[in-house]
């Protein structure tokens, strides 16, 4: 298969414009009040799920860029400690952080000097075509989950 072609296929992925809701359209319109809900018989609030959302996908990046990558203690690091977030600055620094990681991603997906199936030099056999499938794997779940939150919270078309 051309490598511009998986190029391509892994950048749709890693947007989830095609099969599925993409994160910004499942981000957008939640209600200050809501974020924080966690949804009768669910064990996340939106809040959760976006800090854990945005936290993985650092953490994958920063795993494919940073040779003195430490991974963080799962699951301490993974989730958030508040339901809630605490001001709406946080929210929105959180979107705003997931939204240019999401954009170095699909830059080092682009990139044609980028050789997806190379070995990460500083992981244990890792290349960074798994990675982003990896990526994009997650987040799907998840943004699935939120769309789950929010048809539970009344907030969903």
């Amino acid at each position: 298969m051309d490598k511009a072609i998986i190029r391509k296929h892994l950048i749709s992925l890693l947007q989830w414009e095609d099969a599925h809701v993409n994160f910004d359209t499942v981000i957008n319109g939640i209600p200050e009040e809501l974020r924080g809900v966690q949804a009768r018989g669910l064990p996340y609030s939106p809040w959760q799920l976006l800090e854990h959302l945005r936290t993985i996908q650092h953490d994958i990046l920063d795993f494919c860029q940073n040779p003195n990558y430490k991974e963080p203690t799962w699951p301490d690091d993974y989730w958030p400690q508040f339901v809630a977030p605490r001001s709406l600055d946080e929210w929105e620094n959180s979107i705003k952080l997931y939204r240019s990681d999401r954009k170095a991603l699909l830059e080092m997906a682009a990139n044609p000097e980028v050789d997806l199936t190379a070995p990460i030099p500083h992981g244990s056999g890792q290349n960074y075509f798994r990675e982003l499938l990896l990526v994009a794997d997650h987040n799907s779940y998840h943004i699935g989950q939120l769309v789950i939150v929010r048809r539970l919270l009344g907030i969903w078309k």
